[in-house]
């Protein structure tokens, strides 16, 4: 076979982002990374529920309103790491962005049906949400409610990081977290499960009981995922949920 050959169908095999989901994205090592990554992000959050109050901010609050901007835009820097993080494991394999967010927006249509989506989903995420706090009972870890925004400032970088939550979390978990165990376990339902767990452990600053209700919404997330075979409802309902809870709810019940 001459090289014209051989070049021509090395030209159609599909790119890294068009692969099953029964292929891995990245090796065992990066991903077990990830994982080393998450477990010291769960260490920081377990940290800053048991020590002592930070300066200036109630013994029942995990920091005080003063911290707000800061604390922000630290969570906007470690969501972008996390994402270049799984961006770059997967380059390595030739994958792109796309092999993390599956398909883009091809039309007006794709955008009004992922609407038609995120609205009922964003619904039943809000109602499962109340349903496990109900259950669980009072929380009696330190609460972030000092940390939502109060001036002008505050809500439009709020805004910023609820927008790189959206994307960049649902990238590294959903896109990256599920398709890997997808692959190292040939189980979509072990897949969508690990994936849930790690991202609510990923959000131990909250106490426990927040990171059960995590679990399970991410367990939501991971079903709409591997139902829709892209993050495209996922990132719209992730952003619009944390925008929603962390300041939206509060100026329209008050």
């Amino acid at each position: 076979m001459s090289d014209s050959a051989d070049a021509s169908k090395q030209e159609a095999v599909p790119p890294p982002h068009a692969a099953s989901d029964g292929a891995p994205i990245a090796t065992v090592a990066h991903f077990v990374g990830f994982l080393l990554i998450g477990a010291g992000i769960a260490a920081l959050g377990f940290m800053a529920q048991h020590t002592s109050h930070a300066h200036g901010a109630a013994p029942d609050q995990l920091a005080s309103h003063g911290q707000a901007l800061q604390v922000y835009c630290v969570a906007i820097v470690m969501d972008w790491a996390l994402l270049y993080y799984c961006w770059a494991g997967v380059r390595r394999r030739g994958g792109t962005i796309g092999t993390l967010s599956g398909e883009r927006w091809r039309s007006a249509a794709d955008l009004l049906t992922d609407l038609a989506i995120a609205v009922p989903f964003w619904l039943l995420w809000e109602g499962t949400a109340l349903g496990v706090h109900r259950l669980l009972g009072p929380n009696t870890a330190k609460a972030v409610d000092s940390l939502l925004p109060h001036t002008l400032v505050e809500v439009l970088v709020w805004t910023a990081t609820c927008i790189t939550a959206g994307f960049c979390e649902e990238l590294a978990f959903r896109g990256y977290v599920q398709r890997q165990l997808r692959a190292f376990t040939g189980s979509t339902a072990l897949a969508v499960a690990g994936q849930g767990i790690v991202f609510g452990l990923c959000h131990l600053y909250q106490g426990w009981q927040n990171v059960v209700v995590i679990v399970v919404l991410g367990v939501l997330y991971g079903v709409l995922a591997a139902w829709r075979r892209n993050l495209r409802v996922n990132v719209i309902t992730h952003a619009w949920s944390d925008f929603w809870g962390g300041w939206l709810k509060f100026l329209v019940w008050n």
